[in-house]
């Protein structure tokens, strides 16, 4: 029961937020309200989502290492030439917006809600049927499928893909294959740094480092 309200929960935000425009952050603020109900009413405790203050000193240690092999790889991209002409390219420069766009909707619209609801709250009930490797693999495929309705939008990384692979038919199903199965990926590797360290810090901090120098980079590109 618990797994289907959180899936029943996500459907919901995930229509709202590509069907309302500008309704990102508050839809990711509403989430993670509604995962942090089910969470209590599952009997989920702050240990079972990660988040427990003894945990936290293993969390940003594992958080700050993931970072920085994020951080170095973005490095790469942008000094050579040819990975730097792959990535995403913005048309904004590095003003107000992006910093509002790093700093505020991409932890709280996008990083929390997501942490919270794939390698917090379904990991852990998952886990309580199944072992950590079961857990992981369900709870990242379906992390790979949230990012259907992403895939097919706009944005800089979509257009650098659809520039790749063509935007018709058949380009438009190699990129979302390739969406769900690269996210499917990051959220194996998101949940392993969550249960190694023990903490959702670390996966939250690598996430925020993927997606908000993610931001930055493209504006750089």
């Amino acid at each position: 029961m618990g797994v289907g309200l959180v899936l029943a929960v996500l459907a919901v935000a995930m229509v709202v937020d590509h069907g309302v425009a500008g309704a990102h952050l508050a839809v990711g603020l509403g989430l993670t309200a509604c995962l942090a109900g089910i969470a209590r009413a599952q009997g989920l405790t702050a240990a079972d989502l990660g988040l427990a203050r003894p945990s936290w000193p293993a969390g940003l240690r594992w958080g700050a290492a993931a970072a920085a092999v994020v951080a170095a790889a973005y490095a790469l991209g942008l000094l050579v030439a040819p990975l730097r002409d792959a990535l995403p390219h913005g048309d904004a420069g590095l003003g107000r917006g992006a910093l509002w766009a790093v700093l505020v909707v991409v932890p709280l619209g996008t990083v929390v809600p997501e942490e919270l609801a794939f390698r917090g709250v379904l990991l852990a009930l998952l886990g309580r049927r199944h072992d950590p490797r079961t857990a992981t693999a369900v709870s990242s495929a379906l992390f790979g499928l949230w990012h259907v309705l992403a895939s097919l939008g706009g944005g800089a990384a979509n257009a650098t893909i659809a520039g790749a692979v063509g935007a018709d038919a058949t380009g438009t199903t190699l990129r979302v294959v390739g969406t769900v199965l690269f996210t499917s990926l990051a959220g194996v590797v998101l949940c392993w740094l969550r249960l190694r360290s023990g903490s959702l810090l670390a996966s939250a901090l690598a996430h925020w480092t993927v997606n908000g120098l993610g931001v930055i980079v493209a504006l750089l590109a």
